[in-house]
């Protein structure tokens, strides 16, 4: 009976550890899970170039790996000196856009240093924000805080996983979440770099677009004006008796004129608007006594037309009755007519859009509402507006006037928030206090 061959080594390596000791055999397998964790982040996070969906594959695959419960991956925001809460998983996960100090909590420490953090009891931490707990309802036992760091760079973010399903988290869980946060920082690095490649060519198209849009309303402009001295010239002809009988062609003459007129303006500043938005740039804003209740006249105006083809009524509550205040009476415009124009297709036929608003005693702000009653919105779609990455749900919509909206808002120094449910309309609450220069957050 001839013996079998023995095995290829070479070709079929050999699983058997018996000649190594406990440590050995433990230091192989903690470096093979290691390996394993790095060939399935290289995979997952190299398909991809959208920021979202990398950080929510990257917070995937961290709690995968260590078998934790919730986690979170916070972005910072250097200029204003927040984390923000980019993508968050479990049962009770933090609401996207909710945002920390930069040097606030076990995140905020961990991002200051650059040095990660296991913390097994964190109820004995005296550093660990609760508030967020309270805010969300869960309990938060043991985390790692990990550093989003770039090579030999300062830290973009933190990565956050809690409450290991089996037993406390270990040095092994923080060198396995060590690969993938480095792995999962490259990634981002990438995106952002992406993101602002578009949008620099998107900068470049607006500005193309914006000098091509100049070119095609200068004629509009002059038969504007042409109308205009044409009909100054018939109505200034007329006897009273004339000009009493025809005072209402008059009065649509005088406001068709005035309407093309501001329409052209607006039309150049929003693409020049949209542009500085994109490229997250924003001029100085020019404060004065401005007249809300105008503004939104103005914004009615300029809309009723659209409005009227869907048998949807536009009206205001207590906004005539609202003292002038110091804003940028341009960028009100802007944003309410963001915010109006937006509503209107997402409120049936024969629904209304009012606008109201009141001076606020308790604060001493302006308070406004633009309140629909159109389809409402679910609950993540609505917890992410306004947030530092809100995204467009509307096919082909780009987020654009949302950001402008917030934009303008923070301008003013003020806030905003919205309340809607599915079926029960939206509402956006607006406030502004009455000199911005003198407000103080």
């Amino acid at each position: 009976m001839t013996e079998p061959p023995p095995p290829d080594r070479e070709n079929h390596p050999t699983t058997d550890f018996t000649h190594l000791s406990k440590a050995e055999v433990s230091a192989l397998l903690h470096y093979k899970t290691q390996f394993e964790a790095v060939e399935r982040i290289s995979q997952a996070l190299f398909q991809s170039i959208d920021l979202d969906e990398l950080v929510e594959t990257t917070l995937r695959i961290a709690l995968e790996e260590v078998g934790a419960e919730a986690g979170s991956i916070l972005l910072a925001d250097p200029e204003k000196e927040e984390l923000i809460f980019q993508y968050s998983i479990g049962e009770k996960p933090v609401p996207r856009g909710t945002t920390i100090p930069l040097d606030k909590g076990i995140s905020g420490s961990v991002f200051q240093s650059g040095e990660a953090r296991i913390t097994n009891q964190v109820t004995h931490d005296t550093s660990h924000l609760h508030q967020i707990d309270q805010a969300t309802g869960l309990v938060t036992h043991a985390m790692i805080t990990m550093p989003l760091r770039r090579w030999r760079g300062e830290p973009i973010g933190v990565l956050n996983v809690l409450n290991k399903r089996e037993g406390p988290f270990t040095n092994h869980d923080l060198g396995l979440l060590t690969i993938i946060s480095a792995f999962a920082t490259l990634a981002i690095q990438q995106a952002k770099q992406f993101e602002d490649a578009k949008k620099a060519e998107v900068v470049t198209l607006l500005g193309d677009i914006g000098h091509d849009m100049k070119n095609m309303l200068t004629p509009v402009q002059t038969g504007v004006e042409l109308l205009r001295d044409v009909a100054k010239d018939l109505f200034g002809a007329m006897n009273s008796a004339e000009l009493t009988h025809n005072k209402t062609n008059k009065q649509i003459c005088d406001d068709s004129v005035e309407i093309a007129q501001n329409g052209i303006r607006r039309l150049n500043d929003r693409v020049q608007e949209m542009a500085d938005c994109v490229k997250g740039v924003s001029a100085p804003p020019n404060f004065a006594l401005c007249s809300v209740g105008r503004v939104i006249l103005g914004v009615f105006r300029t809309l009723e037309g659209l409005a009227r083809k869907r048998q949807i009524t536009l009206r205001t509550e207590g906004i005539e009755s609202l003292p002038e205040f110091h804003a940028d009476e341009r960028r009100l415009y802007n944003a309410f007519y963001n915010l109006i124009n937006n509503a209107i297709p997402e409120t049936p036929d024969g629904g209304s859009i009012t606008v109201r608003g009141h001076r606020d005693q308790d604060t001493g702000s302006i308070a406004l509402a633009v309140a629909d009653t159109g389809r409402g919105m679910p609950s993540e779609v609505r917890d992410r507006l306004f947030s530092a990455k809100a995204i467009s749900t509307k096919k082909g919509g780009t987020g654009l006037g949302t950001k402008i909206i917030k934009d303008v808002v923070d301008a003013h120094k003020g806030k905003i928030w919205v309340e809607s449910e599915p079926g029960l309309g939206t509402t956006f609450h607006l406030r502004f206090p009455f000199d911005p220069a003198t407000k103080h957050s």
